[in-house]
């Protein structure tokens, strides 16, 4: 587990995919925002597969992606913002894988 994990804030994504390109654990994937209300499309990051080499948020050109603790990550996620249909839809598999993340890296640590 990480001591790292990437989150990325759906509300300063454009979209862009530069770190669909430069993620070498091909973690992150594009949410489709076309025929929706709100935004366009974003990214988002796969938080089980994410391995905290920090890539994508070097090379975000919008600063969307960020670099979290992984005892926070539950929190960061549940600020990340994005379209309404989406956090509808995704909020508690996101959240859930979160903080499943969360537990695992703490319960290692106790180790």
């Amino acid at each position: 587990m990480p001591r790292l994990l990437a989150v990325i804030h759906a509300d300063g994504c454009t979209g862009c995919e530069a770190c669909l390109e430069i993620c070498p654990a091909a973690c992150i994937y594009k949410v489709q925002g076309e025929g929706r209300p709100g935004p366009g499309s974003f990214c988002e990051v796969d938080l089980d597969r994410c391995i905290g080499c920090k890539q994508c948020a070097q090379l975000c050109p919008w600063n969307a992606a960020a670099m979290v603790d992984t005892p926070d990550v539950a929190r960061r996620v549940a600020m990340k913002g994005g379209p309404s249909w989406y956090i509808d839809e995704a909020w508690d598999a996101i959240v859930d894988r979160a903080q499943r993340n969360v537990e695992g890296f703490l319960a290692k640590k106790r180790k």
